[in-house]
């Protein structure tokens, strides 16, 4: 099983985090239980504070820091439990230094490039992991953590173009399908990271992540040289799993061509559901936010076409005409609820 910056996984898996609201601390939390990574989102954790829309960086810290607690009370001790941040986040550094601060066994950042991720974290020994999607991403990373910090990150996700949320693809790659495999990038990653590795004298596990769905696709990313897989839609479908049980049910029903490429406010292109919402935007062209918080660096309310934060939190409660809801190309596949430790089990069940 893979060692990570000295500690070990029972289960080469990490749950991928999904926010706003899908992976909190009681999903999190099952996951390490059973010997997983865990993995809370820290995208707007505190959206059903009540001072939320007044003090978000307030009511997101104080949440994110509740939902760590949570977690690694549920977790009891067994597996990890990680945050994901977005560095497009206008609470990065906020978030990377509450998830730190509460205990984090990991921070794993993608939306960005990470590139002072660990000026963010400080002396903390919490380990620090970027999300990449190509090699010069993880050479770029890995250059500026040696010459500003004398560190190399202590793993590494690889998300690949079949996956949800927000991608580190350009658009016109996604929709033409010339994205590069998952796999041809895992080669590229290792082999950017070997003389690091060598600099270092210290591996730096790599997982993959994007269109990962079964027990036999983890398997062939372990036999690639990868030393597990991240996983996140799946997730979704579990009774541990935080959002509404309408959103839950949303997911089961989802068929294969319901899945579209977006093009996020955040500046990025995503994956999600063909919903109410999304239709609407392409009639109008832009639903104009009602309210801001900024919590997107990139993103300009006066021209958005519509407010993210809002469209997410929405999904997470249930609200199909309203939601967006991100999913991986995979979505259509999932046609039954599994328990976190049943789900667990198929993911590793062709291992040696």
């Amino acid at each position: 099983m893979p060692e990570i910056g000295g500690r070990k996984l029972t289960l080469p898996i990490i749950q991928g985090g999904m926010g706003v609201g899908v992976s909190l601390g009681r999903l999190a939390g099952s996951v390490a239980a059973c010997g997983g990574m865990g993995v809370i989102s820290s995208a707007n954790t505190g959206f059903a504070e009540p001072d939320f829309w007044h003090e978000p960086l307030a009511a997101n810290i104080r949440a994110l820091k509740a939902e760590i607690a949570k977690a690694k009370r549920i977790a009891g001790g067994r597996g990890m439990i990680g945050v994901n941040v977005m560095v497009a986040t206008s609470q990065y550094h906020e978030a990377v230094q509450a998830a730190a601060a509460a205990g984090a066994d990991a921070v794993i950042c993608g939306a960005g490039l990470p590139l002072d991720l660990p000026a963010a974290a400080g002396e903390s020994d919490t380990l620090l992991a970027p999300i990449v999607s190509s090699g010069k991403a993880a050479h770029a990373i890995c250059r500026m953590w040696d010459r500003r910090f004398g560190r190399v990150p202590d793993f590494v996700v690889i998300e690949g173009a079949e996956a949800g949320g927000h991608l580190g693809f350009k658009l016109a790659e996604l929709i033409s399908g010339k994205a590069a495999p998952l796999l041809h990038i895992l080669a590229d990653v290792k082999a950017i990271l070997k003389p690091f590795e060598e600099k270092y004298r210290r591996r730096i596990p790599v997982f993959t992540a994007g269109g990962v769905f079964s027990g036999d696709d983890v398997a062939a990313c372990v036999k690639a040289g990868a030393d597990g897989a991240q996983v996140a839609t799946r997730f979704i479908a579990t009774p541990e799993c935080d959002a509404d049980e309408r959103y839950k049910q949303i997911m089961l029903s989802a068929r294969p061509e319901d899945v579209q490429i977006v093009q996020s406010p955040v500046g990025m292109p995503g994956r999600a559901l063909n919903s109410p919402l999304l239709a609407r935007i392409k009639e109008l062209g832009r639903l104009k936010p009602e309210r801001c918080i900024n919590c997107i660096t990139t993103c300009n309310p006066a021209e958005t076409p519509y407010c993210i934060t809002r469209a997410l939190i929405e999904a997470v409660k249930g609200n199909w005409e309203q939601g967006l809801f991100f999913c991986g190309s995979n979505v259509g596949r999932v046609q039954k609820m599994l328990h976190v430790d049943e789900l667990l089990t198929e993911l590793c069940s062709k291992l040696r």
